[in-house]
């Protein structure tokens, strides 16, 4: 009697219980190795670009800290020689700081006696090429910004492209899950290229951000240049 009670309880417990439904979970490593061998090769290719990517910005950001880096009192010092005149302690002083402003400073030192023009225009050239060494490598940081996304977006394509493939070499017949899987799969090149692409384009704004400082420490201090040169003596 106490085992049949015990039947009809575990009975209804059971009736009472909703069918058990397995998740199904897809980890990150199988969502980019399972989307066939066009996927595979362009999301290696996304991986490539953000190496590259990550390696221009470091690489860049440590160039430009480095080029910011300058004595307070640089600018002082410089005046103080010069107006003692001497010259060539002045140039010794830019050569130990070794960065874009002493070396625009330098090259203003290097014409003290040439007309005020002149010597503007030969700091303004070697402006030119401190510019072009700060921003060296970084607009190949605003192509994979542009270009990445695009890379997802083809290889997403082509996933579609093979998945209506499937479906119409099968006469219409071909599994729902199958294509389904085949597309979201897809989907994860588009994916990759975002994250690719936002990840540059924050790069390059930082950079462009950190050199723009760098530019303007040099101009603010090449004016300052060239009014002690313009001081009455």
């Amino acid at each position: 009697m106490i085992n049949l009670l015990i039947q009809d309880a575990s009975d209804a417990a059971l009736e009472g219980l909703e069918p058990i439904v397995e998740e199904k979970t897809l980890s990150l490593m199988d969502l980019l190795m399972n989307g066939g061998m066009a996927g595979q090769i362009i999301i290696a290719l996304l991986f490539v670009l953000l190496f590259v990517a990550m390696y221009i910005y470091f690489e860049r950001l440590f160039a430009i800290k480095s080029a910011s880096k300058i004595d307070g009192n640089f600018m002082s010092q410089i005046r103080d020689n010069v107006g003692t005149g001497n010259i060539e302690a002045a140039k010794i002083l830019c050569a130990q700081q070794n960065s874009p402003v002493s070396r625009l400073t330098q090259k203003g030192i290097s014409r003290i006696g040439s007309p005020l023009e002149d010597i503007n225009t030969a700091i303004e050239n070697a402006g030119r090429l401190e510019v072009y060494k700060l921003e060296k490598n970084v607009s190949l940081l605003a192509t994979i910004a542009g270009a990445a996304p695009m890379i997802g977006f083809l290889g997403t394509v082509i996933g579609m492209v093979l998945a209506f493939h499937q479906l119409a070499t099968s006469s219409g017949q071909a599994e729902m899950g199958s294509l389904a899987e085949g597309i979201y799969t897809a989907m994860t090149t588009t994916v990759a290229g975002l994250i690719v692409g936002i990840i540059a384009y924050m790069g390059y704004n930082h950079l462009v951000v950190r050199t723009d400082k760098v530019v303007h420490q040099m101009e603010a201090n090449a004016v300052d240049f060239l009014d002690m040169l313009n001081e009455p003596v």
